[in-house]
């Protein structure tokens, strides 16, 4: 599994996520674990729905998400922020 980032991932990740070192630190936990067990229950992995069904989300904290999808076996980052932020 190969994992890339978009430009926007980036960003977001950059504003929302880098000034706060818990959540760089929480990002860290999650995305470990996101490598080794993608369905692990504390991920709360799903698909989204509507104009996003393409696209799958995993949570960071109780209002952090990670919007991803996955193309063929990589796996793009799409998007980072509160549930406001990224839906």
């Amino acid at each position: 599994m190969k994992i890339l980032y978009t430009s926007r991932f980036k960003k977001h990740f950059k504003a929302r996520i880098r000034p706060n070192s818990n959540l760089v630190i929480k990002f860290e936990e999650r995305f470990d674990l996101f490598l080794k067990s993608p369905n692990d229950p504390n991920l709360k992995e799903h698909a989204l729905k509507g104009t996003k069904r393409r696209f799958r989300a995993f949570s960071i904290t109780g209002d952090i998400r990670v919007i991803y999808r996955i193309d063929n076996s990589d796996v793009i980052f799409y998007d980072i922020g509160s549930h406001n932020q990224v839906y």
